[in-house]
């Protein structure tokens, strides 16, 4: 098929028959029973509209309450991170303040304070042991 083919007329088929139309129902009948209600034409039309707008207002109040979901996991984050930095500057501190206890607890800076103060460290034959026991 070459493409002049393409742009030509094409054949139109002839139009659709065009719908019966429907008569209007006779007027009601003097029978002693109310007339049957006419419909109008507006009517399913006007539901079909509100149907819209109800599926719409719907739709904007789910998508609102993901934005508020999303918004609350975010501050949530925000507030587990501030949490974990103060908790990481904690035990840094912890560590050390433990550090510094233990410096503050060893044996040589101990005996280094005793030689200052005059003290010096006994010797083994001198040594003697008192048992606080035996009076009870």
């Amino acid at each position: 098929m070459a493409a002049v083919d393409w742009f030509a007329q094409a054949e139109v088929a002839a139009p659709a028959p065009a719908a019966p139309r429907r008569r209007r129902p006779p007027a009601a009948r003097p029978t002693g029973r109310p007339a049957a209600s006419v419909r109008s034409r507006r009517g399913p039309t006007q539901r079909r509209v509100r149907g819209h707008i109800v599926w719409m207002i719907l739709f904007a109040l789910l998508l609102f309450g993901v934005v508020a979901v999303n918004v609350a996991v975010l501050r949530a984050h925000v507030a587990v991170s501030r949490l974990d930095d103060e908790r990481a500057r904690l035990e840094a501190r912890n560590q050390a303040l433990a550090s510094a206890l233990s410096a503050a607890d060893s044996a040589p800076r101990i005996e280094a304070a005793a030689r200052r103060l005059g003290l010096i460290q006994a010797s083994g034959g001198n040594t003697s042991y008192l048992d606080l026991t035996a009076g009870r």
